[in-house]
This record gives structure tokens, sequence and C-alpha cells, in this order.
């Protein structure tokens, strides 16, 4: 796959449990970046205009949470497979 999925998370975060386990159950590779131990991914989702999580990004397109959008960005990822 030619796409990178990041998913920026926390520890005990639900909503980014439920995305982490989508992408799996989808078959698609992604990084897991944690952001309450790491100020650089803080930093780098702050760039993306969020301040919380789960932040899922593929190339420069970033979504917040487990919605619509982060649907569309699963089946962008999947058709390039």
């Amino acid at each position: 796959m030619d796409k990178q999925v990041i998913v920026y998370t926390t520890d005990d975060c639900i909503e980014c449990t439920l995305v982490k386990q989508v992408l799996t159950q989808e078959g698609i590779p992604f990084e897991t970046r944690n952001v309450s131990t790491s100020e650089k991914y803080q930093k780098e989702v702050e760039k993306f205009g969020f301040l919380g999580v789960p932040v899922t990004v593929v190339e420069n397109r970033a979504v917040k949470g487990f919605t619509n959008e982060l649907k569309e960005l699963i089946e962008m990822v999947k058709s390039k497979k």
C-alpha cells in the first residue's frame, strides 16, 4: 500500500480504540502515535487544527473522531491498495 495511515491516540480513549479496531478489521496497516506520551505528536495534531483525539491522517488529510469522514478516508485508502 502506498498510503501511510497514522492514528493519533491517548491511553484509555474509547473512540481511539474503535478507530484502530475498524482499521484492523479493514486490513489497513497504521502507525499509532500516542499524544499523551509525546509532546511532538501533540504538536502534530495541533498543526492539523485539532486539540483532541482520535485523529486519523492519510497523506495531508486529517479526520477527527469516529465519523462518516473516517469511513470516507478508509474507503479512499482501500481503493488505493
